[in-house]
């Protein structure tokens, strides 16, 4: 085994030993992090199977020529303005966002709609905006994504050129 996997294994054991301990004794900032704990890995039970079975729908359903025609090299505006509908749907945030982009990648997307995608996939899905409305009010949503929602275009193509000046490539699977 090598050395990093050890050290990983020993601060897991340590981390579970420590929740142990402050079950047994009562120290409550570990029950709350216990507590955090199992109800984020409930979460996560929920939401991953479904999400990465649409993930594999979308891989098999949806050809590359379609993704290429409307996200690749040669789309326009209307590629960012699909990719941010498309992001403003996404259940289960960043979680499903990350394994959805790299399959657009895959798929032959743009560097910067993908970019873009993960951006809009983090601040403007529908549930979190209608929810972000209900206590902040419309106005101020409405301000915030005509804010943002430019800002993340314009970085992520920035960051796509970057990129691409760099000669980047992603890294191939072993």
């Amino acid at each position: 085994m090598e050395k990093n996997n050890r050290i990983k294994i020993i601060f897991v054991g340590l981390y579970f030993i420590f929740l142990t301990i402050s079950f047994l004794t009562g120290y409550m900032p570990g029950k709350k992090i216990a507590f955090h704990l199992f109800s984020f890995i409930t979460y996560m039970i929920k939401i991953l199977p479904c999400a990465f079975i649409l993930i594999g729908l979308f891989e098999v359903w949806i050809k590359r020529e379609l993704i290429e025609k409307h996200l690749g090299k040669e789309t326009g505006v209307k590629g960012y303005i699909w990719i941010i509908l498309f992001a403003g749907t996404i259940a289960g945030g960043l979680i499903v966002a990350l394994p959805v982009a790299y399959s657009l990648y895959n798929k032959g997307a743009r560097l910067s709609i993908i970019f873009t995608y993960i951006s809009a996939a983090a601040i403007c899905r529908i549930p979190m905006t209608l929810f972000e409305m209900s206590f902040m009010g419309i106005k101020f949503s409405i301000v915030r994504l005509l804010v943002s929602l430019p800002l993340v275009v314009a970085s992520s193509i920035f960051l796509e050129k970057y990129l691409t000046i760099r000669n980047y490539k992603m890294a191939k699977e072993n």
